[in-house]
């Protein structure tokens, strides 16, 4: 009996022991005598059974987190921060099995949250210090580690916030900044998903929708689309994203109904017209015929029909006068050819049906180009009325100028073919006709020709 009574005994004093060394760390510490205290408590915590008692823990996450908070002190301690938070994290562990929920977290409560406070105001004061000085990697590790004692306050409902969004939107500018865009993509992607509503924050869901884009991440991408919609319905940015996609996916009649819905909730948007007319007669034309597909002429007609309802929205739109122009052009170039293929072999003369078709062949081309002409003068009308010219508009206006000196030259061949029939006729006043248009028409290849040798100078 007295050996057992002597065993207690020696337990008894070694509590007293490590119970003296706890509140002799807890008495250095508020001493701030911090080597000693972290001594005294690293001690403490070195013994096995103590790893379970929470007070020990708490205890050294105060130590830890004094230390990272004294200038004379820190460099001492790498990462003492971290220890700290580390520290608080087993203290919370370890009172999450307290029942009774009055007795859970009875320091922290006493100390108002003070040592998880410190350390979220620590890492955010240097992340801030890190990103004013543009170390955007140490910013973004700080206002990571911020984030992450957020969360754990938030979590164990120490704080009723579920989302800290500067420090969120930070994280997500200084790994983005520090050219970590996987990193950046998680942080702007909690903002969008809290829906989150702010100043210039419509540039986080374009951000994150266009990320996924580049990723080939369909799902994901449509995802933030949509929620930057939602939050922000009115900006024009989502119409245009949602037609990328859906022209990335690579089939054409999705691209055209997703064209046909936008316009039809986009009435007065010509752009979206512009834009579907391009496509369609992109898709249509090939200067190769062989590598059009099967609808080419359909395409083709729809694209002039989009195309002519842009410019009843907006006359002075050089561009889809340019694609009008040109479209017809292409036509006539094509009707043109078929005549030119039209031609006699083995010394036999071209029979009165071939003469005829020849005739007919000429009239369509003529009516393509005069069907050309006045969206090609419209182009020269609009552009060169106008001072420095952008290099799409001026190429659009050398394109338009080049188009009607070769429609203008085309027309003197054409009334130079007259004039040798009438010659034949002996038709005097059939000649003198012609030779009147043919200088008018040349008069117009040489302004033409003078306007665009002078482009780069005037514009």
């Amino acid at each position: 009996m007295k050996k057992l009574f002597l065993t207690a005994m020696l337990a008894v004093i070694g509590f007293m022991s490590q119970a003296q060394k706890l509140e002799k760390a807890k008495d250095l510490l508020s001493r701030k005598k911090l080597p000693e205290a972290k001594t005294e408590i690293d001690n403490v915590l070195a013994v096995e059974k103590n790893k379970t008692n929470s007070e020990a823990w708490y205890t050294k996450a105060k130590i830890y987190g004094a230390i990272a908070a004294d200038s004379t002190q820190k460099a001492t301690v790498p990462d003492a921060r971290g220890t700290a938070f580390e520290a608080m994290k087993q203290y919370l562990s370890l009172e999450a099995g307290v029942k009774e929920a009055a007795k859970r977290n009875i320091q922290l409560t006493i100390d108002n949250n003070a040592p998880l406070i410190e350390l979220y105001t620590g890492y955010s004061k240097d992340a801030a210090s890190f990103y004013n000085a543009s170390n955007f990697n140490d910013a973004f590790v700080n206002f990571k580690k911020s984030l992450e004692v957020f969360d754990l306050m938030s979590e164990r409902n120490i704080i009723p916030i579920k989302l800290d969004t500067t420090t969120t939107l930070y994280a997500g500018i200084s790994a983005e900044k520090a050219q970590k865009p996987d990193d950046a993509a998680v942080y702007y992607g909690k903002i969008a998903e809290a829906k989150a509503k702010g100043e210039g924050f419509v540039e986080i869901y374009k951000w994150l929708a266009d990320y996924y884009r580049r990723k080939d991440d369909v799902t994901n991408a449509a995802k933030f689309a949509a929620l930057g919609k939602e939050v922000y319905p009115t900006d024009p940015f989502w119409t245009g994203f949602e037609l990328d996609m859906a022209r990335e996916k690579g089939n054409k009649e999705d691209l055209f109904q997703k064209y046909e819905a936008v316009i039809k909730e986009n009435p007065d948007n010509y752009l979206f017209l512009f834009n579907y007319g391009v496509e369609l007669y992109q898709t249509g034309y090939d200067p190769d015929a062989s590598k059009r597909p099967a609808n080419s002429k359909e395409l083709i007609n729809k694209a002039v029909e989009v195309m002519t309802k842009t410019l009843e929205k907006k006359p002075d739109f050089a561009n889809a006068n340019m694609v009008l122009g040109q479209i017809y052009y292409n036509q006539g170039v094509e009707i043109n050819n078929e005549n030119k293929n039209i031609r006699p072999s083995g010394g036999v003369k071209l029979t009165p049906e071939q003469l005829k078709k020849k005739e007919e062949l000429r009239a369509e081309t003529s009516k393509k180009f005069d069907q050309a002409l006045p969206y090609l003068m419209k182009v020269d009308e609009i552009l060169d009325a106008q001072g420095k010219l952008k290099m799409e508009e001026k190429d659009n206006l050398k394109n338009a100028l080049d188009l009607l000196i070769i429609i203008n030259e085309e027309k003197v061949n054409q009334l130079e073919q007259k004039k040798r029939q009438a010659e034949a006729k002996k038709d005097a006043a059939g000649i003198k006709a012609i030779d009147a248009e043919i200088k008018k028409i040349q008069d117009n290849v040489t302004k033409y020709t003078d306007k665009y040798n002078n482009i780069d100078r005037k514009h």
